[in-house]
């Protein structure tokens, strides 16, 4: 079983949100392709989730992934969410998803049944990490906390034992806000290894996180996965921003960091996922796509040379922190 250092060639894995047919039906070659294509590259860590479109994102990352030998690469998939032979009307992120009904649980049988259910979609025999999916304010408002305190007591510890048995290698949490991540890391009795914080630590929203839950990774030894590192895609020209449409604020953000990039021919692909990765607890990033032809532009972006200059200006300027770790020393 691989390490998730082991696995990374270049700090780049792939996210597989948007194979479960997020914002769009997405073609079954399109996103066999897709996923061939990352391997094709040189990514050996996929992560995924039940929640990817009930399920399918999970199908289509088995379906390729079964043909290689499972010591060659790292998945880590998620609970909180198990899915149903029921049907279900979609609307909002997975309107175009498969038709069954997810239900949304976070006790002990629930985290059962979904790695059961995971395990099978995947084609697989074990799982390397299991992120706890979305107890997270944006998705339960006010009852976060309960939800939280359910996986506490649930997920949390049927994780916990998973690892100590060696059924997995590492557990943590999967969200899009850093709250729940901060508090997960203080608790003693079940401690996460490594977390999936998804749009908060990126080139265009990190002030917060690396306030408070990036130093406490640090110490802890706790290691962060970066998902979304283009927030939904706006940083690179699209019209969602952390899941839902951009505001004029933030789209005209983009624009001038466009400008800054422009004059030192940077592209703003290249900068996000060297900034995301530039921070020592960060292990990995997880861009999401479903045009292989972008896989390998990311894997050539996180080594395309920036000048220091660029990163100096963004400082100045306020587009990035004064106390954030840089790919290049200013």
């Amino acid at each position: 079983m691989k390490s998730l250092e082991e696995a990374l060639n270049h700090k780049v894995g792939l996210g597989t949100a948007p194979l479960g047919n997020m914002f769009r039906e997405v073609p079954e070659e399109e996103a066999q392709t897709t996923i061939q294509t990352a391997w094709d590259q040189g990514v050996r860590y996929f992560d995924t989730a039940p929640f990817y479109g009930a399920g399918l994102a999970e199908m289509r990352v088995g379906e390729v992934l079964s043909k290689y030998d499972r010591d060659d690469y790292v998945i880590s998939t998620k609970v909180g969410r198990y899915v149903l032979d029921e049907k279900e009307d979609k609307e909002g992120l997975f309107e175009y998803a498969r038709d069954n009904k997810v239900i949304t649980d976070y006790s002990e049988d629930a985290t059962k049944r979904s790695i059961e259910q995971s395990l099978e979609r995947l084609k697989t025999d074990r799982l390397d990490m299991v992120f706890v999916h979305d107890v997270s304010p944006d998705f339960h408002g006010e009852e976060w906390t309960a939800k939280f305190e359910e996986a506490r007591k649930g997920a949390f510890r049927v994780l916990t034992q998973l690892r100590e048995e060696g059924v997995i290698r590492s557990w943590g949490l999967g969200v899009n806000t850093t709250e729940p991540i901060e508090l997960a890391m203080m608790l003693e009795e079940t401690q996460p290894d490594v977390c999936l914080s998804a749009t908060q630590y990126t080139l265009l929203q990190h002030e917060h996180a690396l306030q408070r839950m990036m130093p406490t990774a640090e110490k802890k030894g706790i290691d962060i996965v970066v998902g979304s590192p283009y927030n939904s895609g706006v940083l690179l020209g699209g019209d969602h921003y952390n899941y839902e449409k951009a505001g004029p604020e933030i789209l005209d953000r983009v624009n001038r960091l466009n400008e800054i990039g422009k004059k030192y021919d940077v592209p703003l692909k290249a900068a996000a996922l060297q900034f995301s990765t530039a921070h020592p607890a960060v292990k990995a990033v997880i861009p999401g796509s479903t045009h292989p032809g972008r896989i390998k532009e990311d894997i050539e972006m996180i080594q395309r040379d920036i000048p220091g200059d660029f990163w100096n200006e963004l400082v100045d300027k306020g587009f990035v922190s004064a106390n954030a770790p840089l790919p290049t020393s200013r």
